[in-house]
């Protein structure tokens, strides 16, 4: 059973190698997906970047209003 499975392991393979594919094409494409993918992740770090932003906002005024609850308390 071993000696089957290295045999077909080693076994030259039916399938060509290089299919008639128009490798420009390819590389043009995936230029233009990876120029795509950038802009996008420069729209979601900005995005992240606003959203960090009203984050501390909102933090700062919930600092605010816990100071002023405890001195109207005191």
């Amino acid at each position: 059973m071993i000696r089957k499975f290295i045999q077909w392991f080693f076994a030259p393979s039916k399938v060509p190698i290089v299919e008639d594919v128009d490798l420009y094409a390819k590389i043009v494409e995936l230029e233009k997906r990876i120029v795509d993918l950038e802009c996008e992740n420069i729209e979601n770090s900005n995005c992240f970047y606003e959203l960090s932003n009203h984050i501390d906002a909102v933090d700062a005024r919930i600092d605010i209003l816990s100071v002023e609850a405890f001195t109207k308390n005191v």
